[in-house]
């Protein structure tokens, strides 16, 4: 390219390439940099380059390049080995384990080669005076991939028994192998125990624990340890994610998903990476690729997926169905090849048996938004009584247990005795109640054929139960609005409803129907016109409403029309809050309707031990009350009845009915600042929803649980209730709402955990939907904020720059400037350690008027102390920093002087002691730039002057500054040493020793100072 002109530039240009990203980019620049070498004419150049484009192609897709810039290497290693140094010798030996790899993955390669090759790495092996385990280990590669697992285990022994050596992999890579194996012997458990050190942090390399992560998630799924392979899916998958060399570990990553239940995100995997579906340089790793997009495609075809649009080779659009056919035939033909040098049927025999895997979990939540593949149910499954009726008298029986007990799937099964009874002659009755239910099933849209069930009901001899129908049909016209209309109308139905039950013309369950359509007509009344207090969706308060009870009819049919349990806050009628205005006529419109609740429960109470239906009427009864007391200003009195209608409700054995109570006792709780007793009712509304609250409701419970424990610390409980909120969310259509406050929540709990790689996919995700207009923007910066947190955790800190920067223009607009700020100088941070020291610089210069602004000295020293660091190393030099520590300590002392608090003061002499300590600091570093001998003493002591600051004013603050004192003392000493004055460098270290004379061992700190102290006391220092 013309720019390398020397050796030293080709070495920088060599340095520079490695860390830019896999790919064929890298790979191109490395060939360059090799004719480059070349055009040098100095060996040892060459030696270099070729090193590093061998590096390079093992860490892409293009791994059959390696063998002949190796084969070169090796001959001029024959030739000439002097001009090769220590380290090139070694790089040259250390690829031998490359080329066995390497050609054990290319089947092209004959077997008869390979196993030349093993030889001949022995040999070179022995020559050099290395141990035998990296050629062992390469053989037991052998005969693990062709399937002689008699060979395999001979060297798999021989591989550990061999002394560790500096060829030897590292710890990571050999365990990953070594577990590998166990499972290919189907040994799980043995394999995660091998994985645990990689997995826990504890060995680490450019591919660990990529790779490890990747392995873990099948053999977790088997043992069925979910919650660790989801775990390991969100870390591993961002460890891989932009490693082009990395396609086996990310097809690892799309079975995972095949096998979950997350066949979209499964989609969302091989939409990232299209080059894997073609990339034919590393022929092992995409017979693994196409083996999984197989079992993927398969998947969706189970589902009836089959022509979906699907992400697929380049050049033309793909079906599920289509790619199913093409992934197979290649992932045959692949591994027949395979088998065909091996002479083995080892390969195609593992290969099959990949795409032919089951699902391990019906649907495993994952936290990051998964748009479910196939929709799902929008109730559990009837009861298998209904399932197996087949004749109509059958179904007619089922239909009515289900609706005499009040159970969900009562709707269900009414529909299906409709649907059975079509072109059937039936009885007045019958065709009554197959009306009567899929008029409560339509709703508004149902008015008129409660009507029809109620003439049917006559003709059927139940002028009771015909009453009944017309005032379920009068509730029903009131919630469209026409409350009225509806009041009138069920006003005489009442009338009409005492005087028959007087005479004994009905019994108590058609009455107690019609008198409770009454009272609920009278409690829509006392809604009509209010305006209710409607938040934002964050958990806190309830949004929406409980069931609709005219589609409930709770004395008459299944609770809801679709026979599932809809969330405790499904839009219906609106939700008391126990803070909404009434009507202007509130006070009469109340009593009216408490009268006409007193009446109900008159009626059944004495009576509901016999009739789960009565029963039912009981509890919504009391559940009104609560409603009233509670628009009254009663909260107290309209929890205790809510408690009691729950109560009611399960001890009648219909515990999904109490959700919605349970849920206003949690609100109730909340506002009267009682958080245990809010989290013990939403507990109790999660168990008793159970399956049947729909997904929004569940969704909307869990986000709530989470937020309740989370705020008693709890995190660890805490995101697995924002796990479940982000996966009903999901489920229930809500992905980009609620789905996405869940996820934020879910990213802030694995934080605090300090599972940040998984807080980071969760919250990236989060964004993704997270708006200030849906969500707020104080969601939107806590989101990135938190996420900022991640990245720098993680070490990727221009990620978190970013992120940090974002938040921070957010917060740029808000009148609290303190979150600005903050945000500003972690951008500031983060920046630094990115490297970038001129952006550092100037996020730290925004911070520092910030910090200034609100009157915070404490970090407006240390915005100015950072900033004297940059300039240290930037265009301003020593002078600027020094000029930007005295303006630390001017600025330090003034607030100092300032402080009429103890506490204050206090805390103003520990940032004044840090500022001096570390202006001595930066002193003693720019010292060691300095040329003349003059200069650099007088630098020291200066810095010495600064050491002595920060030890008087440590000292000044007791116990408290002991740690600090001691450390500027020892601090202090070194500089001591350093202008030749040994004796007070001595004094100063005893003084340390004595400082800590008293004290244990157990503190670290203590165990520092007086190894320092120890070591400066040393005759040679």
């Amino acid at each position: 390219m013309g720019d390398i002109t020397d050796f030293d530039a080709l070495r920088r240009a060599m340095a520079e390439n490695s860390e830019q990203p896999e790919g064929p980019a890298r790979n191109a620049r490395a060939e360059q940099l090799l004719a480059d070498a070349e055009r040098l004419d100095v060996p040892p150049a060459v030696i270099e380059a070729l090193g590093h484009q061998l590096k390079v192609y093992n860490y892409s897709s293009e791994k059959d390049k390696m063998f002949v810039p190796f084969a070169r290497l090796l001959r001029m290693w024959d030739e000439r080995p002097e001009n090769f140094d220590a380290y090139e010798a070694h790089s040259l030996h250390w690829v031998f384990k490359w080329m066995s790899a390497g050609m054990l993955d290319q089947p092209h390669v004959p077997l008869a080669s390979i196993e030349k090759w093993l030889a001949e790495m022995a040999h070179r092996y022995r020559l050099a005076g290395h141990s035998e385990r990296a050629v062992r280990s390469a053989e037991f590669s052998v005969a693990a991939h062709i399937g002689d697992h008699a060979r395999a285990e001979r060297a798999y022994a021989a591989w550990l028994a061999a002394d560790r050596d500096e060829m030897a992999d590292c710890h990571a890579c050999e365990l990953h192998g070594q577990g590998d194996w166990q499972v290919t012997l189907g040994r799980d458990a043995q394999a995660l125990e091998l994985w645990q050190p990689v997995l826990e942090g504890e060995f680490a390399c450019a591919h660990e624990p990529h790779t490890v992560l990747a392995s873990s998630l099948a053999p977790l799924l088997r043992l069925e340890r979910v919650d660790e392979a989801r775990a390991n899916h969100l870390r591993g998958f961002r460890l891989v994610r932009t490693m082009e060399s990395m396609r086996s570990a990310y097809a690892d990553h799309v079975e995972f998903c095949a096998l979950t239940g997350n066949e979209a995100r499964g989609l969302e995997l091989l939409a990232e990476r299209p080059a894997y579906f073609t990339d034919t340089g590393h022929p092992c790793s995409r017979l693994d690729f196409m083996a999984v997009v197989t079992l993927l495609m398969d998947r969706l075809t189970e589902l009836g997926l089959d022509g979906r649009q699907v992400p697929g080779p380049a050049g033309r659009s793909w079906t599920a169905g289509e790619l199913a056919v093409h992934a197979r035939a290649q992932t045959l033909e692949l591994a027949e090849r395979f088998d065909r040098r091996n002479g083995t049927s080892y390969v195609g025999e593992r290969a099959r048996a990949r795409m032919a895997q089951r699902p391990l979990v019906g649907r495993l939540p994952l936290g990051v938004r998964t748009v479910r593949t196939a929709p799902a149910p929008a109730a559990p499954p009837p009861a298998p009584a209904a399932c197996a009726a087949t004749d109509l008298a059958a179904l007619l029986a089922e239909a009515r247990r289900l609706s005499q007990t009040l159970q969900p799937h009562a709707l269900q099964a009414w529909a299906a005795v409709a649907q059975a009874a079509q072109g059937a002659e039936l009885e007045p009755r019958d065709r009554a109640e197959i009306t009567d239910h899929e008029a409560m099933a339509r709703g508004p849209e149902g008015i008129e054929l409660f009507e029809r069930a109620a003439v049917l009901y006559a003709q059927a001899g139940d002028p009771g139960e015909a009453l009944a129908a017309r005032a379920r049909g009068a509730y029903v016209r009131a919630l469209t609005g026409e409350v009225d209309t509806a009041l009138t109308t069920v006003t005489g139905l009442y009338d009409e409803i005492l005087a028959l039950y007087a005479d004994e013309g009905t019994g108590v369950r058609q009455t107690a129907s019609v008198v409770m359509s009454r009272a609920r007509v009278l409690m829509r009344r006392v809604h009509d016109g209010a305006v209710l207090d409607r938040p934002a969706p964050d958990g806190t308060v309830p949004e929406g409403a409980g069931p609709d009870r005219a589609a409930a009819g709770r004395g008459e049919a299944g609770p809801v029309p679709d026979g599932a349990v809809p969330g405790p806050w499904e839009p219906g009628e609106p939700a008391w809050h126990g803070s909404g205005p009434a009507a202007a006529d509130s006070a009469a419109r109340s009593a009216a309707a408490e009268r006409a609740v007193r009446e109900v429960l008159a009626l059944v109470d004495g009576r509901c031990a016999d009739d789960v239906r009565l029963a039912a009427r009981a509890a919504e009864a009391r559940a009104m009350l609560a409603e009233l007391a509670g628009l009254r200003g009663d909260a107290g009195q309209a929890a205790e009845l809510f408690r009691r209608a729950a109560c009611d409700y399960v001890d009648a054995g219909l515990a999904w009915f109490a959700v919605e109570y349970e849920v206003q006792v949690a609100a109730l709780a909340q506002q009267a600042g009682d958080l245990a007793g809010a989290e013990r009712a939403l507990r109790r509304a999660v168990e008793h929803g159970g399956p049947y609250v729909e997904p929004v409701g569940r969704a909307q419970l869990h986000l709530q649980l989470a937020e309740v424990i989370g705020g008693r610390g709890e995190s660890v409980e805490a995101a697995e209730h924002a796990l479940q909120a982000a996966h009903w969310a999901d489920e229930a259509g809500e992905s980009g709402t609620l789905g996405a406050w869940a996820r934020q929540q879910l990213g802030g709990f694995l934080l605090r955990q300090g599972r940040c790689a998984e807080a980071a996919e969760v919250l990236e995700s989060a964004l993704a939907d997270l708006s200030a207009r849906t969500h707020g923007d104080g969601a939107v910066v806590q989101a990135l904020w938190w996420l900022g947190d991640c990245l720098s955790e993680l070490d990727d800190h221009r990620a978190a720059a970013e992120r940090r920067l974002q938040a921070a223009e957010i917060a740029r607009h808000w009148p609290e400037q303190q979150d600005h700020a903050t945000l500003a100088h972690l951008a500031a941070e983060s920046l630094g350690h990115a490297g970038l020291p001129a952006e550092a610089e100037q996020a730290y210069a925004r911070a520092g008027e910030l910090w200034r602004s609100l009157g915070n000295p404490h970090f407006l020293v240390r915005s100015l102390r950072a900033r004297a660091w940059l300039a240290l190393r930037g265009e301003s030099g020593t002078e600027g920093a020094r000029e930007l520590m005295v303006q630390a300590v001017h600025t330090c002392e003034s607030a100092l002087q300032a402080a009429a608090d103890p506490v204050a003061r206090e805390q103003l002499t520990a940032e004044l002691g840090a500022t001096h300590r570390q202006f001595g600091d930066l002193l003693a570093r720019s010292a060691t730039e300095e040329a003349e001998d003059g200069v650099i003493q007088a630098a020291f002591e200066a810095a010495l002057v600064r050491m002595e600051r920060a030890v008087a004013l440590f000292g000044s603050l007791g116990a408290d500054g002991l740690h600090s004192r001691t450390g500027a003392e020892l601090a202090a000493g070194w500089l001591e040493a350093d202008l030749g004055r040994p004796a007070e460098a001595a004094a100063r270290a005893r003084a340390v020793l004595a400082a800590y004379e008293d004290a244990g061992d157990e503190d670290e700190t203590v165990r520092q100072r007086r190894a320092e102290a120890a070591q400066m006391l040393e005759p040679d220092q």
